[in-house]
């Protein structure tokens, strides 16, 4: 029902969007999921054609975006994450407005917004001026106008954003409703409630997929899985050796702290607890363990995880494909040197064309400086251990 290949937005040097590709099938509640400005919002104001790309190409119920728009969006309902309402109207008066709008008349039109107001459960409200209405009325409103024309595809972003409890279950209730008979794309950045109603999920972050499958296949490929945090007195590369060797173990993180302090968090297969063999392998060793911790992963961390913030990168940034952008960056420099070129004071001409090469000195030294921390290393022990790993 919906493609999108390749979908880049940039903001001037920021990219909003990367390279995004996905599916959504057609008659399923599809979770949009991710932090705030992960690209969520964007990501669907470019399907619902109110935006436009950068890059990628986006074909709804058949239809290409941008070859044929008036096709793709007569497909569509959407709601954004603040409702385009009409406060000095009645909730009747506005949705016959947007029907209007929508191509519908006479009989149709009336049809319609009936059918809307039942299925919204507006009824008594709506003949009252929506600026009167509550917030959870007001989404209403706002969803009612997205399925007024019954589409084959409903988006709607972040639709229980300022709800209260009650407003929210009678939401999610409207919405797993309307999955019965349309193709639904839900945003929000709350796991439960993308849990509560949605077949499938796409986990968004940093304007890049995380993960895009099935909720089942989400939590069989990550619930359940154990994880032993500890920190021990050692060296690192002992420690990473010791890990390796453990049974059920499937990752290990080892972090060299200061004064010889190491800390390892280990991952291990899904119902095997492995504390046990931890211990009696570092205690054979004679490397003392100074905490451990063990928890299990649900799909809430799983989803913190996928979308924790990362470091900086000038290309997170700056389009490093272009041409233009050594000349970009390296702008700003030439104004901090000035002294530099008096070296070669025999002549002006000389000093102006070293100085744009001045500059690329003082940038190469500064960024290997930063994983010379990881780079440090114990030093190794000298206790051989005795287990053989």
């Amino acid at each position: 029902m919906i493609e999108v290949k390749n979908l880049v937005k940039r903001y001037g040097d920021f990219t909003a969007v990367r390279g995004v590709s996905f599916s959504v099938r057609d008659g399923v509640i599809c979770g949009f999921l991710g932090p705030n400005g992960a690209g969520k919002s964007t990501t669907m104001n470019i399907i619902a054609g109110t935006l436009a790309a950068t890059e990628g190409e986006v074909v709804v119920n058949g239809y290409d975006v941008y070859e044929d728009p008036i096709g793709a969006k007569s497909s569509i309902g959407y709601l954004p994450e603040q409702p385009p309402l009409y406060p000095d109207m009645t909730a009747g008066e506005y949705l016959a407005f947007v029907g209007e709008a929508r191509g519908l008349s006479g009989d149709k039109l009336w049809e319609a917004v009936d059918r809307a107001v039942e299925r919204t459960g507006l009824g008594e409200y709506a003949d009252r001026m929506i600026r009167n209405l509550s917030k959870g009325y007001r989404q209403r409103v706002g969803i009612a106008q997205a399925i007024l024309t019954d589409p084959e595809i409903i988006i709607l972003d972040e639709p229980t954003v300022g709800l209260d409890p009650r407003q929210i279950i009678e939401i999610r209730s409207l919405i797993r409703e309307l999955g019965r008979d349309h193709t639904v794309i839900l945003s929000s950045h709350i796991l439960g409630e993308i849990a509560e109603v949605c077949d499938e999920v796409i986990i968004i972050a940093h304007g890049e997929i995380a993960a895009a499958d099935t909720l089942e296949n989400l939590v069989n490929r990550y619930e359940g899985k154990n994880i032993v945090d500890l920190t021990v007195r050692g060296d690192a590369e002992t420690v990473r050796r010791i890990a390796d060797s453990v049974p059920g173990v499937t990752d290990a993180e080892i972090e060299a702290k200061s004064a010889g302090i190491v800390r390892a968090r280990l991952s291990a297969d899904r119902g095997t607890d492995v504390r046990e063999t931890v211990f009696f392998r570092f205690a054979d060793a004679r490397i003392p363990i100074l905490s451990m911790s063990y928890e299990e992963t649900t799909l809430e961390k799983v989803f913190l995880e996928l979308t924790k913030d990362r470091p900086e990168s000038p290309a997170d940034t700056v389009d490093t494909a272009d041409p233009a952008v050594p000349e970009i960056l390296g702008t700003p420099e030439p104004t901090e040197i000035p002294a530099e070129p008096a070296e070669p004071s025999e002549s002006a001409e000389p000093a102006e064309e070293t100085e744009p090469a001045e500059p690329a000195k003082p940038d190469k030294p500064e960024k290997p400086a930063k994983p010379a921390k990881p780079g440090k290393k114990q030093s190794d022990d000298d206790y051989t251990p005795l287990f053989g790993g």
